[in-house]
Order: structure tokens, then C-alpha cells, then sequence
């Protein structure tokens, strides 16, 4: 047995008897690693969850009837939500079974820089391996985990699923159900397509199989006079989901970091690619049958944008409800007032090479960003300079959307993916904790950040000289 698997035959709950293995690229990622996996003790009261992971190729059905080979977490698109309250710490032990190296990145979560999941702070996990992650759960909300390992191929397959974190005072709701938006693309033997010519470069991919939770265009039941908190993620590569529920009126309550301030009654949500909404759903009608669709959203690709379906909602027989959103839901505390001197610009670009397109930060692939102190308030402009959409994404840390063009946001809200439009700037804050280490921030189409819209920053204690860069490991094809 390799050393990175012993720990992994131990019964499910004998937490105390692991001994954390790790492989990474630089020479202090083993003690960093080591010291978050013993510093992540839950809060009193709260408890371990202890969860297993295997990565691996299997059958399923994302059109009923026609099998594909997928790839999943513990044999199913999506993987299993991941539920777990605030205080808890969440332990996973990932089995690696697919026939190249991944890793699992804990999309929207505060942890330590070792325990991020990138091949930035660890060596990917290899066929055969297990790797456990470990870490104290701060917040409430709606995250995911997927793959920071050859995505592009890695989520199209499958490899993703939620994570739901409940606080302790929660809005009451008839149910609370998660849905996951994906779309993937087929052959016509039902397969997943290998990775396309240039206009999926250029665009990111946008399958024309649209999913949720893993299946087509699925029928959703709903009790008439209820009102459902709906997760909802969007796991996509590069489709951008403007959700409307047949045209209805339905209740924003939370975005990517947890509950808004007040509820925000909508009749449509643009969700970037990575990005998390959570809503109030109903009342409707016994009887009544609504589309859950994207409504058409021309994010500059190549293609034509049109309406698409992703559900159909049925409303069943009455049942009595309970549900009851508070008109305050939340305190939030602006980390800005007035006005404010940007502390760096952030430019998302494409220029050309001799390898065609490159998407670039700053000019750079994979640019080489200064780093952050901690404690030292962050005002970033992120500035699209291209002709299209990019969803920026901020690892380990949310940020205030200060403004849109010098517009502010319709509510203040804690964020860790934001859409940049062509030719727009978007001012973000953010505030950099004790969590020294390695972090990132890239565009969250897959295609785009695996040919380099991405950027690698240290956060550093003050006084403290950064280490040596590390050395990415690169699996991309």
C-alpha cells in the first residue's frame, strides 16, 4: 500500500487516528498542509462531517434511456450534496479511480490555502491515490466542488456537486432543494464529445444536452400554496443561465456568500458560469405547469443566443405551508464608504500567438500576480477589455461588488464570482484574512482559464517576505 492511501482504510468516523499525507510542488506545502489539517477542530457543539469520495468512470443516463460514460464523484452526476451546518468541520477522504490526476477545489469556501485544491498547493491526485482534505466551515450558503485539474474535460464529464451549509437562523421554507444546471455535449452514440476546434476555444463550450441534476430537462413537482427554497448552481463550462420560472415573480434570499441583506422579488436571475442563487419559489396554482428556462443572453459568443429549456415545474394537489422570509435577513457591513482609490487593476484580455488565441490577465497567461497583505482592504478593478463575457472568480476570499461602470449593485452582498460584460469594469473589495498561503483568481469558462485567464497571488502576513513561487503542475491537454 502507498503512503498516500494508508489512511484512507480506516472506519468512516475514526477521525482522530488519520495521519494526513500530502505531495506538492513546493518544499513548505507539507507543513502548511499539515497545520490546517490539525488546526480544523469544529466549533462546541458542532461535529465532524466525515465524507468519502471516489472519482470514477461509470454509466449514466443524462437522456433517459441512452447510456453515456461519464465521470463523477461516487458514481453519480453530480456528486452527492455535501450538507454540514456552521462550526462543523468537513473531512473528505478523495479516492482517486479515473485514469489521469485530479483534484477537488471547494468552490466559494473560506479554508486554508493548503487545503484549496489547485496545482497551486498540492500535487494532483493520482490514479490509485487517496488525499484527504480537512477544514472548519465559517459560513452559510451554496457552494460546489469540482475538479482544479484538467477541467475542461474533468466537469464535462460530470465531476462536480453541491455543498449546502445552514446557519443557524435560516428563513423558513416548505423544502429546500438543490439544483444543479449543467449542459454537456453529445455524439450521436450518446458520448461525450472530446474537446472541439477553435470555435469552442474561443467560447467555451456549450453542450446542447442541458441538465439538472444530471438528468435532461427533468419535470419538477411543486405543492400548490407552497413556497420552496431553490439552491441553484450553475455547473455549466460556459453557458450563462438568465433563469426565469414561467415568466413568474420568485424571491432572490441569497447569492454566492450566503443570505442578502432584504429578499429581492424578480422575475428573472443571470447566472454566470460557477455562480449560486438561492430563492423563494410559489406560491402557484394547483394545476399549473411552468418552463424553467434561460432566457436568450448574448454573452458576445459565437453562437446565436435563444431561449432554452433546462425543467418543466408541475404544480400538484395543495398542501398547507409554513414558509416565512423575514423582511431583514441578514446584517451586512459595507467594507467601503465613499469614495475609494483602487488598489490594483485586474485586465481580462485575448491577444494572439502562435498557439492562436490566448486569454490573458494583464497581458499574461497564467499571469504572476504582487501579493496581498493581510488585513490591508483590497479595492480591485477588474476591467474586460475583450468583446466578451468573463465570469471572474476569486478563490478562498468573497468580495463586495462595489459597481458595475460606476453603477452600484441593486444589493449589497458578499460574492465570489462576478460577470464582467464586454468593455465594463467592475470594482470589487474584498478583505484579506489570516490565511497566508497560495490563492488564485481566473475566468470561470473552462476553456478560457485553461488557456490562461488566469492569475497566481500569495497573501502574506505583514512584514513577512513572500516565499518562492511555487511551480504549477500543469495537466491540461
Amino acid at each position: 500500500m502507498s503512503e498516500h492511501q494508508h489512511h484512507h482504510d480506516h472506519g468512516s468516523h475514526s477521525h482522530e487516528s488519520h495521519r494526513p499525507v500530502v505531495h506538492a510542488p513546493q518544499a513548505d506545502a507539507v507543513g502548511a498542509y499539515t497545520r490546517a489539517y490539525a488546526e480544523a477542530q469544529p466549533d462546541p457543539g458542532r461535529t465532524v462531517v466525515s465524507v468519502d469520495m471516489e472519482t470514477s468512470e461509470f454509466d449514466w443516463e443524462f437522456i433517459p434511456g441512452r447510456t453515456t460514460r461519464a465521470w463523477g464523484f461516487n458514481a453519480q452526476v453530480p456528486g452527492p450534496v455535501i450538507e454540514a451546518r456552521v462550526g462543523d468541520v468537513l473531512e473528505v477522504r478523495l479516492t482517486n479511480r479515473l485514469p489521469e490526476p485530479t483534484t477537488m477545489h471547494w468552490h466559494g469556501l473560506r479554508l486554508p490555502a493548503a487545503m484549496d485544491g489547485t496545482d497551486m498547493v498540492q500535487r494532483p491526485v493520482d490514479p490509485g491515490e487517496t488525499f484527504t482534505y480537512r477544514f472548519r466551515l465559517p459560513d452559510a450558503g451554496t457552494f460546489w466542488y469540482h475538479p482544479h485539474t484538467h477541467e475542461a474535460v474533468q466537469m464535462e464529464h460530470g465531476l462536480y456537486g453541491a455543498i449546502v451549509v445552514r446557519g443557524p437562523d435560516e428563513p423558513v421554507l416548505d423544502a429546500d432543494r438543490v439544483l444543479v444546471l449543467d449542459d454537456v455535449m453529445l455524439d450521436d452514440d450518446a458520448q461525450v464529445e472530446p474537446p472541439g476546434g477553435w470555435i469552442e476555444r474561443h467560447n467555451g463550450r456549450e453542450g446542447g444536452t442541458r441538465l439538472v441534476n444530471g438528468r435532461q430537462e427533468p419535470e419538477l413537482t411543486i405543492a400548490a400554496g407552497q413556497v420552496e427554497r431553490w439552491r441553484i448552481v450553475n455547473a455549466a463550462s460556459a453557458r450563462y443561465v438568465r433563469l426565469s420560472i414561467g415568466g413568474r415573480p420568485f424571491t432572490i434570499i441569497g447569492t454566492d456568500g450566503g443570505l442578502i441583506p432584504a429578499p429581492l422579488t424578480v422575475t428573472e436571475v443571470l447566472l454566470a458560469t460557477a455562480d449560486r442563487v438561492e430563492i423563494a419559489v410559489g406560491p402557484f396554482a394547483e394545476g399549473e405547469v411552468l418552463e424553467v428556462v434561460s432566457l436568450k443572453y448574448n454573452r458576445r459568443s459565437i453562437t446565436w443566443p435563444h431561449d432554452e429549456t433546462f425543467a418543466t415545474l408541475r404544480v400538484g394537489a395543495p398542501a398547507p405551508s409554513r414558509a416565512s422570509i423575514p423582511a431583514m435577513l441578514r446584517h451586512i457591513e459595507p467594507l467601503v464608504r465613499g469614495p475609494v482609490v483602487p488598489t490594483r487593476e485586474v485586465h481580462l484580455g485575448v491577444k494572439m500567438s502562435l498557439r492562436g488565441m490566448d486569454f490573458v490577465i494583464n497581458d499574461e497567461t497564467h499571469h504572476r500576480d504582487r501579493p496581498v497583505v493581510v488585513g490591508e482592504l483590497q479595492v480591485w478593478d477588474v476591467i474586460n477589455d475583450s468583446n466578451m463575457d468573463h465570469p471572474f472568480h476569486l478563490h478562498g476570499f468573497f468580495f463586495q461588488v462595489l459597481d458595475l461602470n460606476g453603477e452600484p449593485p441593486a444589493f449589497l452582498s458578499w460574492e465570489d464570482t462576478v460577470n464582467v460584460p464586454p468593455k465594463s469594469h467592475v470594482r470589487i473589495a474584498w478583505m484579506p484574512d489570516d490565511r497566508p498561503g497560495e490563492w488564485m483568481y481566473h475566468c470561470h469558462i473552462l476553456e478560457h482559464h485553461e488557456k490562461g485567464m488566469m492569475a497566481h497571488f500569495q497573501v502574506v502576513r505583514p512584514g513577512e517576505e513572500p516565499p518562492p513561487p511555487a511551480h504549477a503542475h500543469h495537466h491540461h491537454g
